[in-house]
C-alpha cells in the first residue's frame, strides 16, 4: 500500500466519513439528496451508502429455492437503488473515489443494530438515515430504526432526514 493510499484511509477513519443507511423508500432518496446538497463541495468527505437486507429464516419460504430466488431479486432491486443514489451524489459533484456502496444480506433482528455495527466497523463520524414517518403508536409497538440509532449511536453524530 502506498503512502498516498494510507493517507486516504487515514482520512476515511476520521471526521469525514459519512454512513448513509438507505432502502428503497422516498425518505432514503431525500436523505441522499440532502447530503448531495450539503456536502458536495467538500472534496475530503467520503460517503458509504449502506443497505441491509434482513435474511429471512429458512422456514419463511416453503422451499430453499424460493428463499434464494427472493434474496436474489431483493439484492438485484437494491443494487439498482444503490446505483441510483450514487448517481445523485456524482451528479452533485462528488467524485467516484468519494463514494462506496455496500449491500449486506444478513440475519438480523434489528436493522438499527446492524447499521450501528457497520458504523462501528467503518468508524464513520456521521450516520444519516431517512425517517420512515411511522406514528408514535407504531414506533412504540414496532420500534424505529432512526430512534434506535439516535439513542444508541456512540462516537458519531446522527442526522435524521425527513
Amino acid at each position: 500500500m502506498s503512502e498516498h493510499d494510507f493517507g486516504d484511509l487515514a482520512r476515511r477513519d476520521t471526521e469525514r466519513h459519512l454512513l448513509v443507511a438507505v432502502d428503497e423508500s422516498d425518505n432514503s432518496r431525500r436523505a441522499v439528496m440532502y447530503l448531495a446538497d450539503f456536502f458536495s463541495d467538500y472534496q475530503n468527505v467520503f460517503v458509504t451508502l449502506l443497505s441491509i437486507i434482513p435474511e429471512p429464516s429458512e422456514d419463511f419460504f416453503p422451499t430453499e429455492a424460493e428463499r434464494l430466488a427472493w434474496l436474489k431479486e431483493k439484492e438485484s432491486e437494491m443494487q439498482k437503488h444503490l446505483a441510483g443514489y450514487k448517481e445523485i451524489l456524482l451528479g452533485a459533484g462528488f467524485q467516484d473515489g468519494q463514494i462506496e456502496t455496500r449491500l449486506s444480506i444478513r440475519p438480523c433482528t434489528s436493522i438499527g443494530d446492524a447499521i450501528l455495527e457497520e458504523q462501528e466497523k467503518l468508524r464513520c463520524c456521521i450516520v444519516v438515515v431517512g425517517r420512515r414517518g411511522i406514528s408514535h403508536s407504531e414506533e412504540f409497538v414496532f420500534g424505529s430504526t432512526s430512534s434506535k440509532i439516535l439513542h444508541h449511536a456512540k462516537h458519531c453524530a446522527v442526522m435524521v432526514v425527513e
